[in-house]
C-alpha cells in the first residue's frame, strides 16, 4: 500500500470504466473477457454491484450490498445498465471523497477490512476490470496513473503474501520487469497481458 493511497480520487477512474462500459455494443455483450467464464454482460453487472458494494463500504453502510461474496452468482444486466453503472460509479467515485471512508474498519465481500485497505481494493477492480472491459470489446484503454500505481502495489503485496504465488485473482503470470506498469499489475492479476478477442 502506498502512502497516498488515502488521497487517492477515485473518479479519474470511474470516468474511464464509465467511457469504455458507454461503447460496448449490444451485439459484445455475449462475448467472452479475459476473466474465464465471465462474459461482457457479466463483467458489467460485476462492476456495477461493486461499485455500489464499495460506495456502501465507503459510507459504513453496512448490510447486504457489503455482505455478498463477489462470487455468489454471474452477474446479470438489466435494460437500464448503461445508466445505473454511470449512477453508480459516480456514487462510488463521490462516496471514497469523504476522508472518513479512508479510516476506520468496514466490510466488503463479506469481509471485513481497514477502510484504506478496501479503498485500495476497489481502485485495483476498477483498474483491472477496466482492462479485461476494455480488451474483450476492442477498445483502447488507459487507465488513471494514479488508480494504476495503486492496484500494482496492492496486487503485488497480495502475491508476495502468498505462499503459492498466486495473485488475488489467480496464479501471477510472469511480465518482464521492464514491461509497462499496466502490463506488470495485469499479469499480477493472474491475467496475461497479451489477452486477445478469440
Amino acid at each position: 500500500m502506498t502512502d497516498t493511497t488515502s488521497t487517492l480520487d477515485l473518479g479519474p477512474q470511474t470516468l474511464i470504466v464509465a467511457r469504455l462500459a458507454e461503447g460496448v455494443r449490444e451485439e459484445q455483450l455475449a462475448d467472452g473477457t479475459p476473466c474465464p467464464g465471465c462474459a461482457v454482460r457479466n463483467m458489467l453487472g460485476h462492476l456495477t454491484g461493486l461499485a455500489v458494494a464499495f460506495r456502501d463500504a465507503a459510507r459504513k453502510d453496512l448490510g447486504a450490498t457489503t455482505d455478498t461474496p463477489p462470487d455468489a452468482a454471474a452477474p446479470e444486466i438489466g435494460p437500464g445498465w448503461r445508466e445505473d453503472l454511470a449512477k453508480a460509479l459516480d456514487a462510488l467515485a463521490d462516496a471514497w471523497r469523504d476522508p472518513a471512508a479512508w479510516t476506520g474498519m468496514t466490510r466488503a465481500g463479506g469481509v471485513d477490512l481497514p477502510g484504506a485497505v478496501a479503498g485500495a481494493v476497489v481502485a485495483d477492480e476498477l483498474v483491472i476490470h477496466g482492462w479485461d472491459l476494455a480488451r474483450a470489446t476492442g477498445q483502447e484503454y488507459t487507465p488513471d496513473p494514479a488508480a494504476l500505481r495503486v492496484s500494482h502495489d496492492f496486487l503485488r503485496a497480495a502475491a508476495e503474501e502468498s505462499d503459492r504465488g498466486d495473485g488475488i485473482f489467480g496464479p501471477v503470470v510472469p511480465v518482464p520487469a521492464d514491461a509497462p506498469l499496466l502490463d506488470r499489475a495485469v499479469g499480477l492479476s493472474g491475467r496475461d497481458p497479451g489477452w486477445t478477442r478469440g
